[in-house]
């Protein structure tokens, strides 16, 4: 296919060339949730569990696909009357992005292995997971606004079902609905923009919007478009006021499910909020700044306020504290975006270096969690007390994960991961900004530091009061750790460690241009 190029007798090519290694990422994470679809009618029920683990080898294949992108200069479904307008790019920020994604998704697959043996169909978990997986590792190479909307919707919608999976329960049923109905809303509203941004500008590429020269009048109506577009990526981020469906879905869904939702639906939202922003809207700080500003300090402290009103002998208190807690986790990650509107692009390596830590802590604690609840069904913290008497090394570790998240010593990588975020603030000049953070931080401890201190105390004696329906003391006996869930505690365990001792592996990122 080829048209006449300005009738000079030349011809330029309509077709793309397309540059697979570049799309490996995605593309091995997309056919391997095809293959194990398919696999899934031919594998007997007793042969189930191999599903399982071609997952975990097929998003292992596909993190090992990063290694020959490292360079992070490679661009793919470019014009072919410009190289350099993409719809695919492979930069630095593309690359931290897809390893926290695929790594999280990994780690989330080592969580589930049991769970799909149990209690969960596991051809289809194991494809809404790695379609999911899929749509967020696409998410941050997306150049232009379309692809970055099919991105956004190839990530949320597979993460519905995955919350609904378990069959007749009423909770799992209603989490998924809540989570579907404001999701689709978010992304209704966010197509407006998109269609505002495209009418202004005449073009979907955002290195093309972001050089476009809007006309005078056409200025309000750009300004409308994005702020609209925000609003979808705002809702992963599950920045208020667009975070209601957070506790009640984390809740409902199964534990891995919550915590890969907490981990990988954040890095979607702030990925997406990070290309449109810095990289398409550029010209337009003076609207996303103070509003991505805002956002961040109702989100902390919202989200903190929250988490430390959650009574320890409440059903669930456990996962809802883990869930107000990721949302005061988003507004300490939204302070680096803010702060690029008034500054530079280089702040943003400050919400990618906390993002990988956050990550890391957030999804060994959800792998406590779901350690405890095979023991305590109702997951309270008060289920958490007397763990170090049976489960020494598990309560060490939760403390360990808890710390991190509070940012206090020995947990050194979210210490510096906070000073970090809080650093972006202050040399932005965004001085009220970092003072809100600094409080919340602060009122964080004490909720964080409850928990931890619940984990030490001496358990409850028999006659100190019978545990409800669903409960046993922690007193009563340590089960055996199923070997994925197992692995997933101990992997996540040692990177936190090895990122305490050697934070420079990911602070590195706050110091280098990722674009």
């Amino acid at each position: 296919m080829a048209a006449s190029d300005g009738g000079t007798g030349g011809v330029a090519s309509l077709v793309q060339n397309v540059d697979w290694v570049t799309i490996a990422p995605p593309t091995i994470t997309a056919a391997v949730a095809l293959l194990l679809l398919v696999a899934d009618l031919f594998v007997p029920e007793r042969g189930k569990g191999l599903l399982g683990i071609g997952a975990v080898a097929g998003l292992g294949l596909a993190l090992v696909s990063l290694v020959p992108l490292r360079a992070g200069d490679r661009s793919t479904f470019c014009l072919t009357t410009s190289t350099t307008t993409c719809s695919y790019t492979a930069d630095r920020f593309t690359l931290a992005i897809q390893l926290l994604v695929l790594g999280g998704a990994l780690l989330t697959a080592l969580l589930s292995l049991q769970e799909t043996r149990r209690k969960l169909p596991a051809g289809e978990f194991w494809f809404l997971l790695l379609a999911s997986a899929a749509g967020a590792a696409l998410l941050p190479a997306s150049r232009d606004l379309a692809t970055l909307v099919v991105a956004l919707e190839v990530a949320s919608l597979p993460a519905f079902a995955l919350v609904g999976l378990r069959r007749g329960d009423r909770l799992s049923s209603e989490a998924a609905l809540k989570f579907f109905l404001s999701s689709v809303t978010a992304t209704a509203v966010t197509l407006l923009g998109v269609s505002f941004v495209y009418a202004s500008t005449g073009s979907l590429h955002l290195t093309q919007i972001a050089v476009a020269d809007v006309p005078g009048q056409l200025d309000t109506l750009a300004k409308a478009g994005v702020a609209l577009t925000l609003i979808g990526f705002a809702f992963k981020t599950a920045a208020v006021p667009f975070h209601f469906w957070v506790p009640e879905t984390y809740v409902g869904a199964p534990l891995p499910v919550a915590g890969y939702l907490s981990v990988v639906g954040k890095a979607v939202g702030f990925s997406g909020l990070v290309v449109i922003t810095v990289i398409g809207f550029p010209g337009y700080a003076n609207v996303w700044g103070p509003a991505l500003a805002v956002l961040a300090a109702v989100t902390m402290t919202a989200g903190n306020v929250a988490a430390l009103r959650q009574s320890a002998t409440r059903a669930w208190s456990a996962v809802r504290l883990l869930a107000w807690s990721s949302v005061a986790q988003a507004g300490y990650i939204l302070v680096p975006i803010a702060a690029a509107a008034y500054s530079s692009d280089h702040q943003i390596g400050s919400t990618v270096a906390y993002a990988l830590m956050y990550a890391v802590v957030n999804l060994g604690a959800f792998a406590v969690a779901a350690l405890v609840a095979r023991t305590h069904r109702l997951n309270r913290i008060s289920d958490y007390r007397g763990l170090y008497a049976t489960r020494p090394v598990t309560a060490l570790t939760m403390g360990f994960f808890l710390l991190c998240l509070a940012g206090l010593p020995p947990g050194i990588i979210g210490l510096f991961a906070k000073v970090t975020v809080f650093s972006s603030a202050v040399d932005a000049g965004l001085g009220w900004l970092a003072v809100v953070m600094a409080v919340n931080v602060v009122i964080a401890l004490y909720y964080y530091l409850r928990w931890t201190a619940i984990l030490f105390r001496a358990p409850e004696g028999a006659g100190a009061g019978a545990a409800s329906e669903g409960s046993a003391t922690v007193a009563g006996g340590a089960p055996a750790v199923p070997r994925s869930l197992a692995a997933a505690l101990a992997l996540t365990a040692v990177a936190g460690v090895v990122l305490s001792g050697y934070p420079q592996l990911v602070l590195r990122f706050a110091a280098v241009d990722l674009f």
